[in-house]
C-alpha cells in the first residue's frame, strides 16, 4: 500500500475493497475503520462498508502489483500469540476478535510467503512478480494486556501510554532492524504465519 490506501470490507459482497489515492475521502477513512458492533455500516457510491479487517487489513496484494517500495513493515495492533489460554466469556471474546482481524493478515503473509518461495525456486519470473522485504514491529505481551474494549478507549493517559509504548517498540526495532531496510527480510514468514 501506498501511502493514502486505506481498506473496508463491502458488506453486500464480502470482498475487500481498497480506495486508493485518488478514490480517499472521508467517507474511506470512516469505512476502512467502521467496527459493526459499534457503527452503522459506511455507504459509498451505493455500497456499505465495515473495517477491512475482516477481509484484508493491510491488503498487501497492492504492494506486491503496484509497489514502488520492496520493504514492507507490518505495526501489529493484535497479538498473534498469547501465552494465556482464555477461558472467561469476555477473554474468549477477545481471543475471537483479535485471531478473526489477524486472519486476513495471516493469508497475505502466507501468499508473499508463497510468491517469495516460488521466485526463489525460480518457478516464477522475479521480472514479474515483486519478491518483499517483510518487516514487523510488535508487541504481543503488551498488546496481549489490553481487551478489545480499549480499542474505543479516548482517555487521554491510556492514548499516550500506547503512543509511548509504540514509539519505544519502532526504536527498538529500528535499532535492531533498520540495517536490513533494502537488503533484505527482518522477519522469518514461515515461522511467524505458516
Amino acid at each position: 500500500m501506498r501511502a493514502g490506501n486505506a481498506s473496508a470490507t463491502n458488506v453486500r459482497t464480502g470482498k475487500i475493497k481498497v480506495f486508493e489515492n485518488r478514490e480517499l475521502c472521508v467517507e474511506a477513512v470512516l469505512a476502512s475503520a467502521c467496527l459493526p458492533y459499534v457503527f452503522q455500516a459506511v455507504e459509498i457510491d451505493g455500497e456499505a462498508y465495515w473495517d477491512g479487517g475482516f477481509m484484508g487489513n493491510p491488503a498487501i496484494f497492492p504492494l506486491i502489483y503496484h509497489g514502488a517500495s520492496k520493504d514492507v513493515i507490518i505495526v501489529h495492533i493484535n497479538p498473534i500469540e498469547r501465552t494465556k489460554l482464555p477461558k472467561s466469556a469476555p477473554e474468549i471474546f477477545d481471543r475471537m476478535n483479535e485471531i478473526s482481524f489477524n486472519s486476513s493478515l495471516m493469508r497475505e503473509m502466507r501468499a508473499v510467503e508463497f510468491v517469495t518461495r516460488l521466485i526463489d525456486e525460480g518457478a516464477l519470473d522475479g521480472t514479474k512478480y515483486s519478491r518483499m522485504r517483510m518487516h514487523s514491529i510488535r508487541d504481543d505481551a503488551e498488546m496481549a494486556q489490553l481487551g478489545v474494549a480499549t480499542k474505543l478507549n479516548p482517555d487521554w493517559d491510556f492514548l499516550c501510554k500506547l503512543r509511548d509504548t509504540g514509539r519505544q517498540r519502532a526504536d527498538d526495532w529500528l535499532e535492531r532492524n533498520f540495517h536490513r531496510v533494502g537488503r533484505d527480510s527482518s522477519i522469518d514468514l514461515a515461522q511467524i504465519y505458516l
